[in-house]
């Protein structure tokens, strides 16, 4: 073969590779239309029959010299990259996108402003528990200048004989103390009927990981003039997470939270296994302000410095632990809360960390 031949031959290659590209490009165009019309009509982008039934005529048809078996790799990776292409708009069409929402969403809680560049607190007990339990945690916060205070009124547990929380008493307790410290409530919410009584009683709707997806609790808290605070759920990918938080964004309420609490996987070192990747994810790909917890995340006092100093680190607009007086006697999570001692330490290295890296 001479030279000139080869390079004739390279010409048609060449030539080919744009008609390819020209008509793979134009198939995406006609499947986003497809797209489009099946998400008017609710319908599954993604048909596996009908992927089949377009191999098996490619198949039908292919007189080679290119194997079946490498042809139908070739049109499932464009059958796939299609999808791909459609999956990446619909993500970037959700309210919560940053494609949607370029500035960053900043939630207001009784004038403290979360998102705003300056790191979050939220400290308070697992489980409401008493009166006295509570308003003594509630000094210690105070004390700090800080603005919140978190506390369980209903306990969703993982057995039915754990105890499940004070319900509406519970509510009563922390809203007795906030009164009498300024502090504003954020507690957790199991069910939509809670969801009414709570809201004279609450400043900030929490969403607990066993209720990420529990979509009609998601879609009231949409329609109540109230912060919500959405934790990802233990076995939620990141993109269940964040079209979780459109259930809420969808029915109007804009002042969402997240916060990754750790996910559950094979390692026994810690409780969950805390993805800290998630939150610059999650911050470039929504506007809404992300927290971490790095109680639950961990289950481990000796962990709670480190993980909270590594969250703010990569971003986190903020960082939730526990607190109780005297944690060998709590009903619930005794193992993993601090006591106010060790608060005041956690604090304390916490402010000089802030200083030293000029966040606040």
């Amino acid at each position: 073969m001479s030279k000139q031949d080869l390079g004739e031959l390279r010409g048609i290659i060449d030539q080919l590779n744009l008609d390819i590209l020209r008509l793979i490009n134009e198939r995406t165009g006609v499947i986003q239309e497809i797209g489009k019309l099946k998400e008017k009509q609710g319908v599954n982008r993604y048909d596996p029959i009908r992927e089949r039934e377009m191999l098996n005529v490619l198949k039908k048809s292919n007189h080679g010299p290119l194997p079946d078996g490498i042809l139908e790799q070739v049109f499932k990776s464009i059958f796939m990259s299609a999808l791909e292409v459609q999956q990446d708009e619909q993500k970037n069409a959700l309210l919560v996108s940053r494609t949607k929402k370029p500035e960053d969403t900043i939630v207001d809680v009784n004038g403290h402003k979360i998102g705003d560049g300056h790191p979050s607190f939220v400290f308070g007990p697992c489980a409401v528990e008493s009166y006295e339990q509570v308003l003594a945690v509630a000094k210690s916060i105070k004390a700090k200048g800080l603005t919140m205070i978190r506390g369980g009124a209903y306990k969703p547990r993982t057995s039915p004989y754990d105890f499940q929380g004070l319900g509406l008493e519970g509510l009563k307790i922390l809203k007795r103390v906030a009164d009498e410290t300024g502090l504003s409530i954020v507690t957790e919410i199991i069910t939509p009927s809670h969801l009414e009584e709570a809201l004279e009683y609450v400043d900030v709707i929490q969403i607990g990981a066993r209720n990420m997806q529990n979509f009609e609790l998601l879609k009231e808290a949409g329609m109540v003039n109230k912060p919500v605070l959405l934790k990802r759920g233990m076995s939620a990918t990141i993109s269940e997470f964040v079209n979780a938080a459109e259930y809420i964004i969808s029915k109007g309420n804009t002042e969402i939270m997240l916060c990754e609490r750790g996910i559950r996987t094979y390692e026994t070192a810690t409780r969950n296994t805390l993805d800290i990747s998630a939150v610059p994810i999650l911050k470039q790909e929504t506007h809404l302000p992300v927290f971490v917890d790095v109680t639950h995340s961990t289950g481990r006092k000796d962990l709670l410095l480190p993980t909270a100093k590594a969250a703010i680190a990569v971003g986190a607009d903020g960082v939730m632990a526990e607190v109780h007086p005297d944690p060998a006697v709590a009903l619930s999570d005794s193992a993993q809360q601090m006591d106010i001692e060790q608060f005041d330490k956690f604090y304390e290295e916490m402010t000089r960390f802030l200083n030293t890296h000029q966040t606040i």
